[in-house]
């Protein structure tokens, strides 16, 4: 590619950051990071009524999560758009100057009633030119629309779908500034992307319709156009677009779900993207890697259960230190204790792994760490509690008291010499123990169990689960 490559991602702060729209941010950012270009975040917060400071905010830290880091943007001051309304009142001025913009004083009643004809007659409505030749007074209040040529197509060249033809016969001279003084999102867009050199606008698919009004818009500024790509949709398993009724859509629901940002982003990257069979992404392989040639125009259908997978992976690659720190605030929102000691909290996240799908199955599972048993299982005390558990409770507290050393190896011995001459199974000891330390029979290794446990806390348990035992007996 000749020129520096700089794309953008622009969302409008009026919501929390759809997977849809991390997409986009994700490969726009992969193919900025590709080419060694400029990622440029840019903030569409022109609608006021819906704008909230708290939503970009959220869209923000949705995406630090995600590690997508931009090379322009906010907090810097000129990427909101309600910063940029003299730049656009330029533009606009200057198009009318040259008549390629006219005034235009019909009203919202006005157009409506044509919009209902239209409706009635079976046709889509296209506003008529009533003022294209009137010369429309700037006294009067006044809408500013784009002079589009009545005949002939305009053309999208786009590098995911091809050459998309537009006949001008679908299009009409669009609005670029509200006669309230505002202006329109389809003439914003142009304008910023002009005066910020975008040279690739990477975006879904719903937007191709406006592709043509843009390309219009370039023309009569006399600019060139960038390279159009226009990514797919994301739908849910029915095939309809994914929204709040196939459950949660947005990073933070995701975040807050407990999914690792890796498996987000992993995820997110091949949802209308391959490259080969492979199907493991690190955030540095997605931008190695990417290419908008190996993005596909057929929708992608949302899978939860294969997200899920993406995540059990990465929690499993993640270092016990790093893993520890996600795992607290998933503890604390469970009302549970966040041990201080994060080295150790570490060492229990490895015995939960294997296990563990999302950080808030993790923290579900490493209850029994951080707080014994309220209960013990029924199912489980009905099988192994018999009339022998008491008298094996007693001699595991026993041989436990007089072992100065309570690591794994040391643990197993233990258990396998006291089962040898009880003339039990390994199991029937270890089950025992189970029930005592975690109130079930499902459990990391016991072994490994009772040595991040430690001494007093496994004989503290051993010694409830032996009164209780006794109760029943």
């Amino acid at each position: 590619m000749p020129e520096p490559v700089r794309v953008r991602f622009a969302p409008s702060p009026t919501g929390h950051l759809h997977v849809g729209g991390a997409r986009t941010a994700l490969f726009n950012w992969a193919f900025a990071r590709h080419h060694q270009g400029v990622f440029i975040l840019r903030v569409e917060d022109t609608d006021r009524s819906r704008s909230t400071e708290e939503y970009i905010e959220s869209i923000l830290e949705a995406l630090a999560w995600l590690g997508l880091d931009w090379d322009e943007g906010p907090p810097t001051a000129g990427y909101r758009q309600t910063e940029r309304l003299e730049i656009y009142k330029a533009q606009a001025d200057r198009l009318l100057g040259e008549g390629r913009a006219y005034r235009c004083r019909c009203t919202a009643e006005a157009l409506d009633a044509l919009r209902r004809e239209a409706q009635q007659c079976g046709e889509t409505f296209r506003y008529p030119g009533t003022c294209r030749d009137l010369a429309v007074p700037a006294s009067e209040p006044s809408a500013l629309r784009l002079r589009i040529a009545a005949e002939g197509e305009t053309v999208v060249e786009d590098a995911i779908h091809g050459r998309v033809t537009f006949d001008h016969a679908q299009l009409d001279d669009w609005i670029l500034v509200r006669s309230d003084g505002t202006p329109t999102y389809n003439f914003c867009v142009v304008v910023d992307d002009v005066t910020m050199q975008i040279t690739h606008v990477i975006r879904g698919n719903d937007h191709l319709s406006n592709t043509p009004k843009q390309i219009q818009c370039y023309a009569a500024l006399g600019y060139p156009l960038p390279l159009f790509a226009h990514i797919p949709m994301i739908l849910g398993p029915d095939r309809s677009r994914l929204s709040k009724r196939h459950g949660a859509t947005s990073v933070q629901a995701f975040r807050d779900a407990g999914i690792v940002p890796e498996a987000m982003l992993n995820y997110l990257a091949r949802l209308g993207w391959s490259h080969g069979d492979q199907e493991i992404f690190s955030r540095e392989d997605i931008a190695r890697h990417f290419d908008l040639a190996q993005v596909g125009q057929a929708a992608a259908i949302f899978d939860r259960a294969k997200l899920e997978w993406l995540s059990m992976h990465w929690i499993k690659q993640a270092p016990p230190e790093r893993l520890a720190a996600q795992l607290a605030p998933f503890l604390a929102r469970a009302g549970l204790p966040v041990p201080p000691d994060r080295a150790w909290l570490g060492r229990v996240t490895e015995t939960l792994t294997e296990r563990s799908h999302t950080l808030v199955e993790m923290a579900e599972k490493a209850t029994f760490y951080v707080r014994p048993p309220a209960a013990y299982d029924p199912q489980a005390t009905a099988r192994f509690w018999t009339v022998a558990a008491h008298a094996r409770y007693a001699l595991l507290i026993k041989r436990l008291e007089a072992q100065a050393d309570l690591d794994p190896a040391t643990v197993e011995a233990l258990y396998r010499e006291l089962a040898a001459q009880l003339g039990l199974k390994l199991v029937d000891l270890a089950q025992l123990t189970r029930i005592a330390i975690t109130g079930t029979t499902v459990s990391p290794p016991i072994f490994q169990v009772v040595s991040l446990l430690g001494k007093a806390e496994t004989l503290a348990r051993l010694k409830a689960a032996l009164a209780a035992a006794g109760a029943r007996s």
